[in-house]
């Protein structure tokens, strides 16, 4: 009897196993499966990243990702059936299938569990897209209780944890959507879908919902947050430099009205001897609403564009000017567009002015943009993009819009999509046209991969207040962790609702808050000054002497004493997919107080940045303003533990793990530097290349070792991709008290042969700090060849 028993067990083994092998295909990537009458495809994309598709039985789940271009690397797989799982290791992940429900898991190679999907989590609800049959698609996963997880674009809601919540993940003015999340356990989470989605966090389960064919998300590791990032960039792209002028301070309003006016700005502060890189055309250069983004210049008002960009110019400035996605009925692009059946028919920008947005998902479309737009202003030898309401901007909502016809489909099932879209139609262009000048765009909105298309996204018309300044510094590290680096806001806010409209100039509450914002702005990619009501330049702020005046230009200056730092953190972000604006997460993931800190980040590895988003100096008491500078208010900072730390302005050090409280006057915003940072300290200058990096103060934060990679080229064209540039790497060791510069790596045309580095190590003993005159304590010629400096 036990033999029979024994023979039947084994012949159910037998046909498990048999039963499980069927269940199942290898393929190239991974495998293939049908399960609750759907099928089930996992891809390995390399070690590390693996995509989830899944779709109803009878539907393909073959699908070209838009934002995705990563080719799958060959990667070696181990497959081995265990129970209703298989499992799929390559050398860095483990992924487990249940062939039964169809549940994808995910783990490290010791086992430990790392993002699960629910058993039977995947729902396929029929529904129309238009006529068209479709699903609404769901899969829901499970996190661990308190695992935060960062993310989701840029939402406006001041949170920096994303956990919790439920969100609409739908692109618009002020809120920027892209349906990614990465998690404090070192690993993230693309859902790669276009349309409206749908982010559900609770006790229960996380999910994305969204429309759609089938479910498609790509799982992965990178260890810690930089990891992840980086991750993401070799999947969806990376981001190429922008020219050094845009690293620099630029203006803008909304708006100047004519050509002299534009110049006369650039010549005042060229006057007053404030740095100054770039200036901004605002729309209606064109004319009347009917003519809406003509793409050509109005000749009341720009009469001569060409001499208008000549000045600018002459004055070493730059111009970027706007453009947008929707067109004016009486402009050639419109009925060039309407007749060729390549408009999308939903109102947009301006209201009342019958004007529509053009097919942004049809490549012939993009070509007839970019031909109007290079005819009109691109061959005056404008410098910028402003691609402004880049969601677009939708007016007059009606459900039946979505139903449009698209090129690639429904537009809602594209919508999330429209900006990565326009915005890669005006930079593969432009970079057909010429390597000369590098691609620069200012732009309202993006979804996932738009970093390699040389996109520096906004944060909207945000309206001006204490909380919103807050607010922009989550959204931006948000942004900043989904995967985009490139970020900034109006400085001041766009609307001045809030702030006495266009007697907000009038108003010294608002001149505390602008100071405070512009603070902000200084460490952030892009440093831009812009918003209506009332105009923006330093010179509405009062003279020199007066202290709103003087605090704007304090920090302008710092801006450029930084761009040495600022030009080298930007090739980290093209060479190693880095970050300029880093939450604290990335650097110090093991300190749990700083999981949800939202009001503090660095700014490249070495600066820590805490923005002061409350006043202090300026109340309004029935009526009448007081001004109170007699004693300085402070502002509580916390530095993460695990380093030491030195206050930028005074050279104090001060160990990690505490907060302090850190006086800040209007003009000081409190900035910390990481000990073992090296930090290279530019000249003073009325533009970034005015003066060459020739003499550059070299200061040395002791207390660990450290480095620092100096990177230099020819700063507004292609030619560093073509390996004309240089590097030079510094390294501090601590014990020794030795910097050692080795040899220069790479040549580009016009770089300089011989140089002087002006080495500061700042300590508690000598106290150097941002306005004290600094105490060289050793000056050294560098001429390329490896040196190494005792201090």
């Amino acid at each position: 009897m036990k033999k029979i028993q024994s023979f039947i067990l084994l012949c159910c083994l037998f046909l498990s196993a048999q039963l499980i092998a069927e269940s199942y295909q290898k393929t190239g990537l991974g495998l293939k499966s049908a399960t609750q009458s759907m099928t089930v495809e996992i891809q390995f994309y390399s070690p590390t990243i693996v995509r989830v598709l899944k779709a109803p039985e009878g539907v393909p789940t073959a699908k070209t990702s838009l934002s995705v271009i990563k080719t799958p690397e060959n990667t070696d797989l181990k497959i081995a059936d265990d129970g209703n799982n298989v499992s799929i290791s390559s050398n860095s992940i483990k992924v487990s299938y249940n062939v039964t429900t169809g549940k994808v898991a995910f783990s490290d190679l010791k086992g430990n569990p790392l993002f699960t999907e629910k058993d039977y989590g995947i729902q396929f609800t029929p529904t129309l897209d238009g006529r068209k049959k479709s699903f609404t698609v769901r899969q829901a996963f499970m996190l661990d209780k308190d695992e935060a997880i960062y993310g989701l674009g840029q939402q406006q809601n001041g949170k920096l944890n994303q956990r919790g919540q439920r969100v609409e993940l739908k692109n618009g003015n002020t809120k920027i959507c892209i349906p990614f999340i990465q998690s404090i356990k070192g690993y993230g989470v693309f859902w790669d879908n276009y349309a409206s989605t749908t982010f559900t966090d609770n006790l229960q389960e996380t999910s994305f919902e969204s429309l759609g064919d089938n479910s498609d998300y790509y799982f992965m590791y990178g260890g810690n947050g930089d990891g992840v990032i980086a991750q993401m960039r070799d999947l969806t792209g990376q981001s190429p430099m922008l020219p050094l002028w845009a690293y620099g301070y630029i203006q803008s309003k909304e708006r100047y009205k004519n050509q002299d006016e534009i110049v006369s700005v650039v010549e005042k502060y060229r006057s007053l001897k404030v740095p100054l890189d770039g200036i901004v055309q605002d729309w209606q250069y064109w004319g009347k609403d009917s003519m809406w983004n003509a793409m050509s210049f109005d000749k009341t008002t720009y009469s001569d564009p060409k001499t208008m960009v000549d000045k600018i110019h002459d004055l070493k400035a730059h111009l970027m000017i706007v453009a947008w996605p929707g067109f004016g009925p009486l402009t050639n692009q419109y009925k060039e567009l309407m007749a060729k059946k390549m408009m999308i028919d939903f109102d947009t920008w301006p209201p009342k002015s019958g004007t529509k947005p053009y097919d942004v998902y049809n490549p012939v479309a993009r070509d007839i943009y970019w031909d109007y737009l290079n005819k009109g202003v691109f061959s005056f030898n404008t410098d910028a993009w402003w691609l402004d309401s880049s969601e677009p901007d939708h007016i007059n909502v009606k459900d039946a819009d979505f139903d449009q016809p698209t090129y690639l489909g429904s537009y809602r099932s594209v919508v999330n999509v429209f900006p990565l879209q326009h915005i890669k139609g005006v930079y593969e262009h432009q970079r057909a046209t010429t390597s000369e000048k590098r691609v620069c765009i200012l732009t309202r909105s993006a979804f996932a991969g738009q970093q390699r298309f040389a996109a520096n996204s906004w944060s909207g018309d945000i309206v001006s207040s204490w909380a919103t300044l807050q607010k922009q510094i989550p959204a931006a590290l948000n942004f900043s962790l989904s995967g985009i680096p490139y970020w900034n806001a109006d400085i001041g806010g766009f609307f001045l609702w809030e702030q006495g409209g266009a007697n907000a100039l009038k108003e010294k509450t608002y001149h505390e808050l602008y100071v405070r914002w512009l603070q902000f702005g200084t460490f952030t990619p892009m440093m831009r000054s812009h918003g209506t009501d009332a105009p923006r330049e330093i010179y509405q702020f009062g003279k020199r002497g007066d202290w709103s005046f003087d605090a704007i230009e304090k920090f302008i200056n710092l801006r450029y004493r930084f761009m040495p730092y600022i030009y080298s953190s930007a090739w980290n972000v093209t060479a190693n997919s880095g970050s300029f604006m880093r939450s604290l997460i990335l650097d110090f993931a093991s300190d749990k107080k700083i999981q949800d800190l939202n009001d503090e980040y660095m700014f490249g590895r070495s600066v820590l940045v805490a923005p002061v988003f409350a006043p202090m100096y300026v109340t309004k008491v029935a009526g009448k303003t007081i001004e109170n500078f007699s004693q300085a208010k402070s502002r509580q900072v916390y530095l993460p533990k695990g380093t030491d730390w030195f206050d930028f302005w005074t050279g104090e050090k001060l160990q990690g793990g505490q907060t302090v409280d850190k006086a800040a006057p209007i003009d000081v915003m409190p900035l910390y530097i990481k000990a073992g940072s090296i930090l290279p300290f530019g000249p003073k200058v009325q533009y970034a290349a005015q003066t060459k990096w020739d003499d550059l103060e070299i200061r040395i934060y002791s207390g660990a070792n450290g480095e620092f990679t100096l990177y230099e080229d020819e700063n507004d064209n292609y030619n560093y991709e073509k390996g004309l540039k240089s590097t030079i790497l510094m390294k501090w060791d601590d014990q020794s008290k030795t910097l050692t510069i080795d040899a220069r790596k790479g040549s580009f045309n016009g770089m300089l042969k011989n140089r002087t580095f002006n080495i500061v190590v700042v300590d508690e003993q000598n106290g150097i700090g941002a306005n004290s005159a600094a105490r060289f304590n050793k000056s050294i010629k560098y001429s390329g060849k490896a040196k190494t400096v005792k201090l």
